[in-house]
């Protein structure tokens, strides 16, 4: 029993790693949200388009990822969320599916559609995912309405666990306003993200200038709802585990207990925040400093991750039921079997040397700044 809690908390941890990654890979997104408020010219939108169109299969890849790790190692809250929220994440992946036909199409010849329409889309992605996705996390706190009865398994007629409490189907998420509020944080952290990874990789001075006007103007709102966000997560009462009984129960403060108890996870929260005010501030005030999404994106990283941990560490539900407290999922009564996670834990043993390919993969392709004479000569563009 040691080491299958062991298991599900270190399956946890990962899931909660390609989470955070995922959340710092939204500057693709949020760098297309803000193609016409960076770009003033047609080149100049090239430029931005070829520079996030570089990288958008890291995020693709990322999220198909993240949510296969899901499926293998608590496929409960897959069979759950995924298959009862099912409208929530479809408009997600369709988003990002229209994101990468975009991508191939727009600057196709005879294409149907035409530029402007592909690039509408991509903008299109690059507001409802990070929108949408924020508030998929948001209900790891405030919780969904869903019913658990794992008695029928026996039924051979309809073996359906997980049921949805509604016709919504995950749409009645967003009638909660704590769920728009971390959307909308993790929106404009994806547009914050995004100019700063365009500052950096694309060496033009027009562009580079109206970065750091704008991220002024999209660093302030994501500040200020992250932090109402996580005054609310503080105060409120969360889902605790008896770790005995499996029984939960709700808890004043207990979001606050979990930081205060593990306190490596609220140091990493801190550290996050603290290197994410440090790369916006810095890119501010210094005109010649280009490197701010690099503390920014490893802050973003620990920020996530530590919410991430506090959600589903120290015998909490993780995916708390508004229509049945019992019906809660915790990584304990939603994981895969001791087998599973033992074998896909030796296989993540490989996860390094995939991270040191993506590394080395990433500053192959920025070798080089994008470039305005780049734009007239490179023979596959955006």
């Amino acid at each position: 029993m040691t080491e299958y809690l062991f298991l599900q908390h270190y399956w946890w941890f990962i899931v909660s790693l390609l989470g955070a990654i995922l959340v710092f890979l939204l500057f693709v997104q949020g760098g297309n949200s803000m193609v016409y408020c960076l770009g003033r010219t047609e080149q100049e939108r090239r430029m931005i388009m070829n520079s996030t169109g570089r990288k958008w299969e890291f995020t693709f890849t990322t999220l198909v990822t993240f949510g296969g790790a899901f499926f293998a190692s608590f496929p409960l809250f897959y069979s759950t969320s995924f298959g009862g929220a099912y409208w929530l994440w479809m408009i997600i992946l369709f988003s990002f599916v229209l994101q990468a036909v975009s991508y191939e199409f727009q600057s196709k010849e005879g294409n149907l559609l035409g530029k402007k329409t592909y690039r509408a889309f991509l903008i299109a992605n690059g507001i409802i995912g990070p929108l949408l996705l924020g508030g998929a996390v948001a209900t790891f706190f405030t919780g969904s309405d869903f019913l658990i009865n794992k008695n029928n398994m026996a039924n051979e007629l309809m073996p359906v666990i997980s049921q949805w409490g509604n016709g919504w189907h995950g749409l009645d998420a967003l009638t909660n306003p704590w769920v728009w509020v971390l959307g909308l944080a993790v929106f404009f952290l994806s547009r914050v993200l995004g100019i700063l990874y365009i500052m950096n990789n694309i060496n033009d001075e027009n562009l580079r200038s109206r970065g750091s006007v704008q991220l002024i103007g999209n660093a302030v709102p994501f500040v200020v709802l992250f932090v109402i966000f996580l005054v609310y997560v503080v105060i409120k009462d969360g889902y605790a585990v008896d770790s005995a009984t499996g029984v939960i129960v709700m808890e004043p403060y207990k979001y606050l207990h979990n930081l205060l108890e593990m306190w490596y996870v609220l140091l990493t929260l801190l550290v996050g925040v603290v290197l994410v005010l440090f790369g916006v501030i810095r890119t501010v005030v210094s005109k010649s400093y280009i490197g701010g999404i690099w503390p920014v994106g490893i802050g973003v990283i620990l920020a996530v991750l530590a919410l991430l941990l506090c959600a589903g560490w120290n015998d909490t539900a993780y995916y708390p039921s508004t229509a049945d407290l019992q019906s809660s999922l915790t990584i304990t009564n939603s994981s895969s079997s001791l087998f599973t996670l033992r074998t896909m834990a030796y296989v993540s043993i490989l996860v390094p040397f995939v991270l040191a390919y993506i590394i080395y993969a990433w500053r192959q392709i920025d070798s080089k700044k994008i470039d305005a004479e780049e734009m007239t000569r490179e023979e596959h563009l955006y």
